[in-house]
């Protein structure tokens, strides 16, 4: 051997492994600086002030005149979305994060590429990490169809550094006119009705008035970093005139802008909590900060509810986590309950009977601090008396965990949770 050859070969290695922790350290560094204090209760949820917080400090205006829907599993949730798309005659745009495969796969990918064919602008944006299991003739189908398909943070060797920064969102707007969005996915789990361990429990939402154009708006948001292209005019934005009663806007976080807005929006909420939070949390994970605004809010009295997934769930590491962390909430009155029958997948949040807000985003540092998210935040009491008869039946269905029964979980269990917690700042 070319003894000149080690020194080249010893910097290629090295040059290598910096490429390696550089890369590293980029995707699982937390983005921008952490939320460190405290966010103190002021004011209650329905004083005008907490309402101004989160129109003015962090995020679009509250709008009046809103009309929304609760969908509650596959049943209910696909043949809306669907016959929305069918019968689209401006535009179409659709953001999710999992666009798997199965017979809803094909329906979407068919209804989509229809309308596309008939002459309405179509443009779909797909998560490549949680979109990755689609099938190829789909998207076929869809792009010979003439539907424009982008994928976000699709890997490149100039800007491996975003591979963790996913898009969660899960937004359908059709015609700038209607919206839905909540929990769901592209795939057979969501299919049914939550009847088996198959087939997922979960909630979405459809919404029609002014607030839909906010719903495009955070759309547009990606769609311009992904295509460079700027879609607007009527056919995106016509004018909206008011529907209904409910007030509501849509609240977006993103690591390359405003990465802790939706972190805050909550604490903000929790601290203006006065009477009751129910959390219904597919992967709930929550930090010190969090951890400490609910056991904040228990001590003014405020009853706090928390359905989590049971044994039924596609990520057992985050099931660990979550129980890790559950000592101070359970000490402090928390009623915590995991649901039995199936994998809960539902992302719903109602305070004080007023405040109901749903969307993407998980009560995880993942949603919090490192992916693409989007909540639909509806200040209506008729409809957030809607979503506390679902929780209740949600409970029904749940194993309440004491206290008691926590602290007598098996050492292992204990030692397995405390590790999977280490982990809990990718989760």
């Amino acid at each position: 051997m070319n003894t000149r050859q080690l020194p080249i070969k010893a910097i290629l290695v090295t040059a290598c492994l910096t490429l390696a922790a550089t890369l590293l350290v980029l995707n699982f560094a937390g983005g921008e600086r952490k939320l460190e204090e405290h966010v103190q209760h002021e004011y209650a949820l329905q004083d005008p002030q907490y309402q101004r917080a989160l129109s003015v400090l962090l995020g679009p205006p509250i709008l009046p005149g809103n009309r929304f829907e609760a969908l509650h599993n596959g049943d209910e949730i696909f043949p809306p979305m669907l016959e929305a798309i069918r019968s689209a005659k401006h535009s179409i745009t659709f953001e999710t994060y999992i666009y798997w495969s199965g017979d809803i796969g094909r329906a979407f990918a068919d209804a989509l590429a229809e309308r596309a064919r008939a002459g309405v602008p179509v443009h779909v944006l797909l998560d490549w990490v949680g979109s990755s299991k689609i099938d190829e003739d789909v998207l076929a189908e869809l792009e010979s169809a003439g539907v424009q398909v982008r994928q976000f943070h699709k890997p490149a060797w100039y800007d491996l550094g975003r591979m963790n920064n996913r898009t969660h969102r899960k937004l359908l707007v059709v015609d700038g006119r209607v919206g839905f969005t909540g929990g769901v996915g592209i795939a057979p789990e969501w299919t049914g009705n939550a009847q088996d361990a198959e087939h997922w429990r979960d909630s979405h939402f459809k919404a029609e008035g002014p607030v839909v154009a906010q719903m495009q708006a955070v759309f547009m948001d990606n769609w311009i970093k992904v295509s460079n292209e700027v879609l607007h005019g009527e056919r995106y934005f016509p004018a909206l005139a008011p529907v209904g009663s409910g007030r509501a806007q849509v609240f977006s976080s993103s690591p390359s802008g405003g990465s802790e807005s939706m972190h805050l929006m909550y604490l903000l909420s929790i601290a203006a909590a006065t009477r009751s939070i129910d959390l219904a949390s597919a992967y709930f994970v929550p930090d010190e900060l969090t951890i400490e605004a609910l056991v904040g809010a228990m001590k003014r009295g405020v009853r706090v509810r928390i359905i989590t997934p049971g044994p039924i769930i596609d990520a057992q590491t985050v099931r660990a986590a979550s129980r890790a962390s559950w000592g101070p909430l359970l000490e402090a009155g928390a009623e915590i309950s995991e649901y039995q029958p199936t994998m809960f997948h539902c992302k719903v949040f109602v305070v004080d009977e007023l405040l109901v807000s749903v969307g993407s985003t998980n009560f995880d540092n993942r949603s919090f601090r490192l992916n693409d998210e989007a909540n639909l935040n509806i200040y209506d009491a008729g409809f957030a008396e809607e979503q506390t008869v679902q929780f209740e039946a949600d409970l029904k269905n749940s194993k309440r965990i004491t206290l008691q029964a926590w602290q007598d979980r098996p050492l292992k269990e204990k030692a397995m949770e405390h590790l999977a917690s280490v982990l809990s700042a990718q989760l």
